[in-house]
């Protein structure tokens, strides 16, 4: 596990990852791609003020990250993570997965469960309102993510955006999981852990884990018609993976 320390370190590790993804192939990468576009995001509206606290923010990034960074390697070592991640990691192991599917596995463990806990331990010993309008900047952010994503991968694939067209249920659905992940259950998690004395914090997480675990399938097996819809969009994808994390870059 690489040190991180600044948001610039953040950086460094997912290109790490990324440049490793894309040497063995390994889709896992398509997750670590699209979380440097979040990262340069935040480190911009960083240098322009854009938050209220702009040191604060970078702490509050360095924590999140380091979540998704540490169970990523974990991971990779055959060590063990949470549910949530694990379920997410397991994806890049099969083949029918596309590749908006990796996406929305990783945003459903990183934003429903670490985002909260990062909330909460960044505004450990301080009033946890304060943050409250830096976190819905990110979350905006990061809930903006599965539009552009789509518009990335039709660029490449301009038959995905065509069959999303046609079969709106299914583009209904992705829609609505990305709103699920826009809402207010990261800010209410933050402020449940907020509460608690620390020693308590454990058993809350890992509560909460199960239930987001439990909630991937949305993304995972969302049903026959989206799977009959999804494995023709696999099988219309074209490129290697280096070529698709090139695209997510």
């Amino acid at each position: 596990m690489p040190v991180v320390n600044h948001i610039d370190d953040v950086i460094t590790a997912l290109d790490d990852i990324i440049t490793q993804s894309e040497t063995k192939n390994d889709t896992s990468g398509y997750f670590a791609a699209l979380y440097r576009q979040v990262t340069l995001r935040v480190k911009e509206g960083i240098t322009n003020n854009e938050f209220e606290d702009g040191p604060r923010m970078e702490k509050f990034d360095v924590i999140f990250a380091s979540r998704y960074l540490d169970a990523y390697f974990a991971w990779k070592n055959k060590l063990p993570v949470s549910a949530s991640w694990q379920k997410a990691f397991n994806s890049s192991t099969h083949y029918w997965p596309i590749v908006l599917q990796h996406l929305l596995m990783g945003m459903n463990a990183h934003i429903n469960l670490d985002l909260g806990i990062a909330a909460a331990e960044v505004s450990q010993n301080k009033n946890i309102h304060d943050l409250q309008k830096d976190f819905n900047k990110i979350n905006d952010i990061l809930s903006s993510l599965v539009a552009g994503v789509q518009n990335n991968l039709a660029a490449i694939w301009p038959r995905l955006q065509w069959i999303l067209q046609k079969t709106k249920g299914v583009d209904d659905f992705l829609v609505d999981f990305s709103m699920q992940l826009s809402r207010d259950g990261a800010w209410k998690f933050a402020l449940s852990l907020a509460e608690q004395p620390i020693d308590s914090l454990p058993l809350l997480i890992k509560a909460r884990d199960e239930i987001i675990a439990e909630k991937s399938k949305l993304v995972s097996s969302p049903g026959f018609f989206a799977n009959l819809v999804f494995g023709i969009i696999r099988l219309g994808e074209k490129g290697s993976v280096q070529e698709k994390i090139e695209c997510l870059k």
